[in-house]
């Protein structure tokens, strides 16, 4: 058997087993749990919940949860900061499907798919390379952004509030004007990997999502259109989603192995979720 194979085999095993995972490897995000009655708010810092695409500057790229670049025009990033941001890329409320047609074009760009990214704002909320609380990650946020000048970089507000009435009246308004909810950190808690009890989320209901298995014929006004499709969740479970389909949906259905978003309201003893509700396509760039 030749020497050189035997030496380098090792080498090149490693290289095909690994090269693949380095360059897809998710980046270290910290998640929010869901909000919880018996918290402190006066401990809390407050802020609209963006119904946008999650990303993270590297300090050179976008980045999508799963590690994949988001293909952004240089003049959209030219003035980011070199540091680490977390954010959400956001059309404004109501508009997710939009802002998911800009950031999943294809790899040839072209001057129509550029001048659609001038419709998007990088939402940032947090600095996660930053070793201080969240207050001090918020300073600097500020002082980042405000030297970087750019049109396309954007602080999330943040405000205090004094209880649960507050807590309310202010998901109420945000709600009311299209908004999906409110994010809650606190404030001296510190960036962490995973789901962590230093940010919660409260919408009026829950989201997930799911892998489309099967479509069902619908009946009646839905006949010879999709009348529901059954998905598979992350925990293996599958559940039957029958509303939130608009006409052009039930007529052109998401396809199977497409992943989907749905709405829901609680879950059922064996942990199925209530009443779920078709949201959109999930982004998987």
């Amino acid at each position: 058997m030749n020497i050189t194979y035997l030496v380098f085999a090792p080498v090149l095993l490693y290289f095909s087993l690994f090269g693949c995972w380095a360059k897809t490897k998710h980046p270290l995000l910290q998640h929010a749990k869901i909000w919880q009655h018996n918290l402190d708010l006066s401990q809390y810092l407050v802020s609209e919940k963006y119904d946008g695409v999650r990303a993270r500057w590297t300090g050179q790229k976008l980045i999508s949860r799963n590690g994949n670049e988001f293909l952004a025009p240089k003049w959209f990033i030219a003035k980011f900061p070199k540091v680490a941001l977390d954010g959400e890329l956001w059309a404004g409320r109501g508009k997710f499907e939009q802002t998911l047609s800009i950031v999943k074009q294809s790899s040839s760009i072209n001057n129509r798919s550029e001048l659609r990214w001038r419709q998007l704002q990088f939402m940032v909320f947090d600095l996660p390379d930053h070793q201080g609380h969240f207050s001090q990650r918020l300073e600097q946020m500020r002082s980042l952004i405000s030297h970087a000048n750019s049109p396309y970089l954007t602080l999330i507000p943040q405000s205090k509030i004094k209880d649960k009435a507050d807590l309310m009246a202010l998901l109420e308004q945000v709600v009311g004007g299209g908004g999906e909810g409110l994010m809650l950190h606190y404030q001296y808690g510190y960036y962490e990997y995973g789901r962590s009890s230093n940010i919660f989320k409260l919408k009026p209901f829950d989201d997930g999502d799911g892998v489309v298995t099967e479509h069902h014929q619908g009946k009646g006004k839905f006949s010879g259109m999709l009348g529901s499709l059954t998905i598979r969740l992350s925990d293996g479970q599958q559940i039957k989603i029958g509303s939130g389909f608009s006409q052009q949906e039930r007529e052109s259905p998401p396809p199977i192995g497409a992943v989907i978003r749905f709405k829901y309201f609680g879950k059922t003893a064996k942990g199925k979720p209530r009443f779920a509700s078709y949201i959109g396509l999930a982004i998987t760039p």
